[in-house]
């Protein structure tokens, strides 16, 4: 049985008629009077999903489609908005439908955070088609597709939600971003079933895979656990450290060579031969070319026709398992990230 609220014996303030007022947690930012709280934070660097085999168990769980395309950052503020990348990069002129999006939510200050990508006919993100609407890696085009699919709410009319629990702010999130829209802003709906079931049933209709998250959870920048990821399929980056020469694939590329982390040390993990098709390689091949050197970055073995370059590009690999001598199996190309996405590469451990 709930418990009555307990009525105080003194009263809250010295005078029962004054109004409540709350007590600002830091100094009020003066370019920004109409805020009696929290100052609106230039940026918050994100909350990052910790990859895991399986999705975890216990009703604090809950769970989300994985999206793949680029995290962003929709600042929302009288002065406008603005769209920041992982790394910080302001990308608002390339999301114009979005930024526009944007506007015309009824809110005054947020700060949204979300994924951009561009969906295919199947409804499913594509990293490689909202590449493609950029310009590739390194453009500059507008992307008029691309969508903004929102999955968190770090800011709201003048209050600070980080420290707020994640049921909270997805009970706001809802109320600024309805479900089931279909425009430049939508909301990523949680999914209400069990973690291993929504996964297979990600896999059978060729999703990356499932997103779980503690309800519990104030917003932590960086990957500590509270979000976990658990893919369909393995997809990480990897350093391009040469290609091999084939005038008979798409762009003259035969097979891309890659390599990962280990410590301070690159290390050889194979190449990919699959997954371009004559745009990208093409793009990919001009890229390449203003980056050969003389020698390889790293030991690749013996291959034939192999032009080398600067370990400088990050391309997105999608991989099914390692081999015993840490190569990758059935690797498929995916794209290239973005420095401005900050693009990590895989670590071998």
């Amino acid at each position: 049985m709930t418990k009555p609220p307990r009525i105080p014996t003194q009263p809250l303030l010295g005078d029962v008629d004054a109004s409540i007022r709350s007590r600002a947690r830091r100094r009020r930012d003066p370019t920004q009077p109409q805020l009696p709280l929290d100052p609106m934070p230039a940026r918050i660097d994100p909350c990052l999903a910790l990859l895991k085999p399986r999705p975890p168990k216990g009703p604090q769980w809950a769970f989300e489609v994985k999206w793949d395309g680029y995290r962003l950052a929709v600042h929302i503020a009288p002065s406008g908005v603005r769209i920041l990348t992982r790394g910080g990069h302001d990308w608002t002129d390339r999301f114009p439908a979005v930024a526009a999006e944007a506007k015309r939510l009824s809110v005054s200050t947020a700060i949204l955070d979300g994924e951009a990508v561009v969906l295919d006919h199947h409804g499913r993100s594509d990293f490689g088609m909202l590449q493609q609407s950029l310009g590739g890696r390194g453009g500059k085009r507008m992307s008029r597709e691309a969508i903004f699919m929102a999955f968190d709410l770090l800011y709201f009319d003048g209050h600070d939600l980080t420290e707020t629990d994640l049921a909270s702010r997805r009970h706001l999130l809802e109320g600024l971003v309805p479900p089931a829209g279909e425009d430049a802003i939508r909301l990523s709906e949680e999914i209400d079933a069990d973690g291993e079931t929504l996964l297979r049933i990600a896999c059978e209709h060729d999703l990356e895979g499932i997103i779980a998250k503690d309800r519990n959870s104030t917003y932590r920048s960086g990957r500590l656990g509270d979000w976990v990821k658990i893919k369909c399929v393995q997809s990480d980056g990897f350093l391009i450290v040469g290609y091999e020469k084939s005038k008979a694939s798409f762009g003259g590329i035969g097979r891309l060579l890659l390599a990962a982390r280990k410590g301070n040390e690159l290390v050889y993990v194979g190449g990919v031969g699959t997954g371009f098709n004559e745009r990208s390689a093409g793009q990919l091949r001009k890229q390449m070319d203003e980056l050969i050197i003389g020698k390889a970055a790293v030991d690749t073995g013996r291959k034939r026709n192999a032009v080398f370059v600067d370990p400088k590009i990050v391309a997105e690999i999608e991989y099914r398992a390692w081999t015993h001598d840490a190569k990758l199996r059935h690797a498929s190309y995916k794209g290239l990230r973005d420095v401005a996405d900050e693009a990590t590469v895989y670590e071998l451990e």
